[in-house]
């Protein structure tokens, strides 16, 4: 399904105020610690290390950003280019993976954050999608980022394969294995027409005030169980309109203690937490 499906798709959309498959909920009433690009805090983001510390730690979730390769493999980088996490440069979609495996992903940490180097981070690669379900099966839960979905044909399908190949769909605990992320409200509709037991959320680009009508937020509930937003562009009463309407409130750019509190205290769903272990103390803190 790609541009003249998706628009129309949209236009139905706006049409008739639904889509034609069920959303599915998520009915967990925990309150979801989701480990940012992994335990970001402590290891080279988007490595198998970092996801390893986070299942470590007691994250809820570790977050994958997805790109892909310019041979169609879904990789896990937060940006669009291999700049700021390697050694090289250019787009991730101009590297076949073969390429992308000999960039170093570790080292640039090291320089950064000295506190936390490590010389074995310096052997850190970029992990495939593939990779990573390999190495943790269905033991975590994966929250999903299809990070640039414009620039990478079937994104969405690819993504869909590998989670039927690793048997992860269809889970019926109230904490969902699988939750799918992005900006991208074409790509949200589109996956959840292939595959709608996939809760799916999405997210917004806010920094200032959030703000959605009744029938906006009515219009989300059609394909997305719940909204990711900035915690310095929401308050109570955005968070109170979407559970309203069935849907969940994750926050996202959280710094400190401050933060997470604001989070509790307007009874946010969830968080993305580069340290997920502070965040569990901070809340366990709080709430005691």
């Amino acid at each position: 399904m790609r541009k003249y499906q998706i628009i129309l798709l949209i236009f139905v959309l706006f049409v008739s105020g639904c889509v034609g498959k069920e959303v599915t909920p998520i009915a967990s009433e925990e309150f979801f610690i989701i480990a940012h690009r992994g335990a970001s805090t402590y290891a080279p983001e988007h490595t198998m290390v970092a996801y390893e510390v986070a299942e470590q730690l007691g994250a809820t979730y570790i977050e994958i950003d997805l790109q892909m390769t310019k041979d169609g493999v879904l990789v896990a980088m937060h940006d669009e280019t291999v700049d700021r996490t390697t050694e090289g440069e250019g787009l991730v979609k101009d590297y076949t993976l073969e390429e992308l495996k000999k960039l170093n992903a570790g080292k640039w940490f090291n320089d950064k954050y000295p506190d936390f180097a490590n010389t074995a981070f310096e052997k850190a690669r970029v992990p495939t999608l593939r990779e990573i379900f390999d190495n943790f099966g269905d033991r975590v839960n994966y929250y999903i980022e299809m990070k640039s979905p414009k620039i990478y044909e079937e994104m969405e399908e690819e993504l869909l394969a590998l989670l039927e190949e690793y048997n992860l769909l269809n889970h019926e605990e109230d904490v969902p294995k699988v939750i799918v992320q992005s900006f991208n409200r074409a790509s949200l509709i589109e996956f959840h027409e292939l595959e709608p037991s996939i809760p799916l959320i999405q997210l917004l680009g806010n920094k200032e005030e959030a703000k959605f009508t009744n029938q906006e937020m009515k219009s989300l509930k059609t394909y997305a169980s719940g909204i990711g937003v900035n915690v310095n562009a929401v308050d109570g009463t955005f968070v109170h309109e979407a559970h309203e309407n069935g849907l969940k409130v994750h926050l996202f750019s959280l710094i400190g203690e401050a933060d997470i509190k604001k989070a509790l205290l307007y009874k946010a769903d969830g968080i993305f937490a580069d340290a997920p272990n502070v965040a569990l103390e901070i809340i366990d803190r709080t709430q005691n």
